[in-house]
């Protein structure tokens, strides 16, 4: 997979998470964070264009974060969602 569909990955990724956060579904959260690690290492050796590599560290960081720190309610899930949200508009940046 080149650097846009991995980034395009784990933003589908990162919805499915939100949603199943909102919905309870520790297991299923827990086997997307996994899946969705995958992806950023991959992602992390890819190359990117230094307008990209700013959001992908500043990502990265809070993925970590939020994977630490898993909450099922909706804050956890908002945060979780915009990151969706940005990763889809940067992609074409990758």
């Amino acid at each position: 997979m080149n650097t846009q569909e991995l980034t395009l990955n784990i933003a589908v990724n990162l919805g499915r998470i939100g949603r199943l956060a909102c919905e309870g579904r520790r297991n299923r959260v827990h086997q997307f964070l996994e899946e969705t690690q995958e992806y950023i290492r991959e992602l992390e050796r890819a190359p990117k264009s230094p307008r990209f590599e700013m959001t992908f560290n500043s990502f990265r960081e809070a993925f970590i974060e939020l994977k630490n720190d898993v909450r099922l309610d909706s804050v956890w899930a908002e945060m979780i969602l915009t990151w969706a949200n940005i990763l889809t508009h940067r992609a074409r940046l990758a």
